[in-house]
């Protein structure tokens, strides 16, 4: 019997170049067989220094085994295999070997990680494995915050922050006390879970000591600069004894001890007296006329020493205060950089420019001081051991002379801080319109092409862990994505529309809608920090008159309650400048503004515009006066409504305060050139009830006037138009216009630079440079025995309520920061952070004496080393 065998033929890919082709089997075999079972798949591996890494792979039943990397077959020499059987199933295993090496990824250069994967053939096909990364290892040497020491109150909050360096893989985080490792399982009021941050809910006397932040990965161990932490004890008196037996002077003592605890670790001791006596009278001591006499003379002169002294003090301190400016202008610098530009004058008037107590006034000399000075103060504790934000930044070129700007090393970017924004409209943050000369009016030009025409402006961009900033240009509406509220490794699409017409929010009674909808998203997603929503209103800010609300859209339609502008919560925060609300949100969705009139005092800014346009019967010309609130977005929808009529506009738009006291509006036209025009009968004033302005729900009021010329020859028009409310404030708008197309005027209000740029992503985005950023950050977080902490960041930064908001944040500093951004992001105005920063160093100066000799001459060499 003759055993007939079927011949397969199978074509394997070329293996021995770079054909990245992958050939199938020509036939299928009739015999039974299984496709090939990985038993080993290519695990992902990390190339340390130099060393090549070995990538293996083991499939059943397996004729043949290849790897391809990248989408190209790895030559065939490059391989090593070996080839066994399964004692269980007889069938064919094969294990294949390849070498990586550091050059091979570096070398490459595509849109992800250098991968590899299995390619594996049987009589039925084929198999692939996983794909599996292979990536070069490293970690830097700076770790990008190292802890802070500082000094607790026992069972205070201790929190030691640390971020460990750049690393691929990550560095895994471990914190050394007193170079003995912490383990936190053994020691519940520990926490070094958060964010590699070490946490100790309550100090104890054993929590002082020297902390170390340990990062290591499969490359090497890096140790970060060590923060010491103090706990310290107050003491707290003990009881007052019993009072002694009388003496024989007619006095008894108690004393005490400050033991209840004694002051620990520089914890400061007991105030008060630890003695007391006081005057007894028990029978036991006779007192004649001598000593009675005695006792006040002794009392006179114990008088007449305490006058004098308080004299002495009293004047002591009157010198000080009058050196007290330039002790301020010396620790201000202290806390904005080491050696610095500086430059200041002193008036001898009063006493606020001495620059020392010793000098005496002069009311006739002026003097200006320039040059770098060493301002660092040795006896402050404080301002040492915080130099991660004050030693200068010798590498960073500074063009803009402004103490926080030289000291923090603000690049060219500062310069943006000087562009004025001022008479310019649309605004974010737009001011009432000022009255402009008639021969300034032409810089003053509307671009009506740029305006959108749809019923919802919108826009969109992709950010990442940086963040970035995203506008509605020319609306006012602006969203600030902080940097790291995306996880790193993530991109989201983020957008940000406005609801034009009619909102879906329908006020109840008096209450009216203060600025546009607003929706950012997508909704489902959450961020980890929160980020900065500005919306535009038209509210005149004043707690007293207005019950301002923020109110969210659910996904049912509804309108409900987020909070009020006063009130104090830890879910959202809301700061309401003049003419924006800014708004601090861990979730996207649909927001809107609601005001509550409390008194007939609450005023509703209106913006008041006149637009012009000729009709159909070329002798008639039109005229419509808007009254609309005082937002950016708002007059952007009446300028894309006039702009699809033909119409001009014609004036400055003027602000009107429209108060909430019933009364209604008036508009008329004044002062028509007799012969030249005439106005249509009944229609010179018009007047609108209060309630058609006040709670308006519908498009821009305007009210429309009708002017006839009496010859085609007249192409000039001149008018004015009056809008006042009845018992309230007036506007007038002066008309001089030319109503021919070839000679009007064109009145231009530029739009920002935002219209250009509607995102912009990482560091370009932000007004304070990240590395700054982050100093202030370390800084003041950091709990303060002086007061002199995040609290008093955000106070001199004008934000004095619903500080409990900011405790809940895990930087207090940052989200402080991030508000800055959202409020400065049109004026980028570093000055008043600087100035911010400069106060709480002169709060906290204790430097005391200067001479003049110093100043005058000071030493230029540090200052030109280091391009100052």
């Amino acid at each position: 019997k003759v055993q007939q065998h079927e011949k397969c033929v199978f074509s394997f890919p070329s293996i021995s170049g770079n054909d990245n082709s992958e050939a199938l089997p020509e036939s299928i075999p009739s015999a039974p067989g299984t496709l090939p079972h990985f038993m080993e798949e290519p695990d992902d591996a990390y190339i340390i220094k130099s060393n090549p890494i070995v990538l293996r792979c083991k499939a059943m039943p397996a004729m043949q085994i290849f790897f391809k990397c990248n989408g190209e077959w790895v030559h065939q020499n490059e391989h090593v295999s070996e080839e066994s059987m399964d004692e269980t199933t007889g069938l064919k295993v094969r294990e294949v070997f390849i070498n990586v090496t550091r050059q091979q990824v570096e070398d490459f250069h595509g849109p992800e990680d250098y991968w590899c994967q299995c390619v594996a053939w049987s009589h039925l096909g084929t198999s692939k494995s996983r794909k599996a990364s292979v990536r070069i290892a490293y970690l830097r040497k700076n770790f990008e915050q190292d802890p802070q020491g500082k000094e607790v109150p026992i069972e205070g909050m201790i929190v030691l922050h640390c971020r460990p360096p750049e690393g691929v893989p990550a560095a895994e985080v471990e914190w050394l006390k007193n170079e003995e490792p912490i383990d936190s399982n053994l020691d519940e009021n520990i926490d070094t879970r958060a964010d590699h941050n070490l946490i100790i809910r309550q100090a104890r006397l054993s929590d002082s000591g020297n902390y170390t932040c340990m990062a290591a990965n499969i490359v090497a161990k890096r140790r970060s600069m060590s923060a010491t932490v103090v706990v310290y004890v107050d003491g707290n008196w003990e009881v007052w004894s019993e009072w002694s037996v009388c003496s024989p002077e007619c006095e008894h003592l108690r004393v005490r001890e400050c033991i209840a605890p004694p002051p620990r670790n520089g914890g400061k001791y007991c105030e008060g007296l630890s003695q007391e006596s006081e005057n007894c009278t028990e029978g036991l001591c006779i007192q004649d006329i001598e000593t009675a006499s005695d006792i006040a003379l002794y009392s006179g002169l114990g008088a007449a020493v305490i006058a004098v002294a308080v004299l002495v003090v009293g004047v002591t301190l009157y010198r000080r205060s009058q050196s007290e400016y330039g002790v301020d202008v010396i620790d201000s610098s202290a806390l904005t950089g080491g050696f610095q530009t500086f430059n200041f004058k002193t008036v001898r008037q009063g006493n606020s420019l001495l620059l020392n107590s010793s000098m005496q006034p002069d009311l006739t000399v002026s003097r200006t001081y320039s040059g770098p000075i060493c301002l660092q103060d040795p006896l402050d504790k404080e301002l040492m051991t915080e130099s991660s934000l004050f030693n200068p930044l010798s590498d960073i070129k500074v063009k803009v002379q402004s103490s926080f700007m030289v000291s923090l090393g603000v690049t060219e970017r500062a310069e943006y801080h000087g562009k004025a924004h001022s008479g310019t409209f649309p605004h974010g943050n737009n001011r009432a319109f000022g009255t402009i000369q008639a021969r300034n009016k032409a810089t003053y030009i509307q671009n009506l092409s740029s305006i959108s025409t749809t019923s919802e402006l919108k826009t969109t961009a992709i950010f990442g862990h940086l963040g970035g900033r995203l506008v509605v240009p020319n609306t006012g509406v602006s969203l600030l994505i902080p940097h790291g509220a995306i996880p790193e490794e993530t991109s989201w699409e983020i957008y940000l529309a406005i609801t034009q017409r009619e909102s879906s929010l329908q006020p109840e009674g008096t209450d009216v809608l203060l600025g546009p909808e607003v929706t950012c998203g997508p909704t489902d997603l959450s961020v980890s920090t929160p980020f900065a929503l500005t919306i535009p209103h038209c509210a005149e800010v004043n707690s007293e008159h207005w019950n301002i609300h923020l109110k969210k859209r659910t996904q049912q339609g509804k309108w409900e309650e987020v909070m009020s502008v006063e009130e104090e919560t830890t879910s959202c925060y809301c700061l309401l400048d003049p003419y924006a609300c800014h708004i601090l949100l861990n979730s996207f969705g649909t927001y809107a503004l609601i005001g509550e009139p409390i008194s007939d005092c609450a005023v509703r800014q209106l913006k008041v515009a006149v637009f012009g346009c000729l009709s159909c019967n070329s002798l008639d010309y039109n005229l419509r006066v808007y009254c609309m609130d005082n937002t950016p977005c708002a007059f952007q929808e009446v300028v894309s409504d006039e702009r699809l009529q033909g119409g001009q506009l014609l004036e400055e738009p003027k602000l009107l305060h429209f108060k909430g006291n019933t009364f209604s509006l008036q508009i008329s036209v004044l002062d028509i050139p007799p012969f030249l025009w005439r106005i249509k009968p009944f229609t010179a004033c018009q007047e609108v009830p209060f309630s058609r302005v006040w709670c308006s729900r519908q498009p821009p009021l305007h009210c429309a006037f009708s002017l006839e010329r009496y010859t085609p020859a007249t192409t000039q028009l001149s008018c004015k138009i009056c809008v006042r409310q009845v018992k309230g404030h007036e506007q007038i708008l002066q008309i001089q216009t030319s109503i021919l197309e070839n000679e009007k005027e064109t009145i231009t209000f530029f739009a920002h630079d935002d219209s250009n740029f509607p995102a912009q992503m990482g560091p370009k985005a932000f007004k304070i440079p990240y590395s700054i950023r982050q100093r202030i950050c370390a800084t003041f977080d950091t709990p303060n025995a002086k007061g002199k902490d995040w609290q008093m960041l955000a106070q001199k930064n004008s934000i004095n309520r619903n500080l409990s908001y900011f405790a809940t944040q895990s930087s207090p500093s940052a989200v402080i920061l991030d508000l800055w951004e959202a409020r400065h992001q049109h004026d980028g105005d570093l000055d008043s952070l600087a100035c911010a920063l400069e106060e709480i160093g002169r709060t906290h100066s204790k430097i005391s004496d200067i001479t003049e000799t110093e100043i005058e001459e000071p030493d230029f060499n540090y200052s030109r080393q280091n391009g100052l």
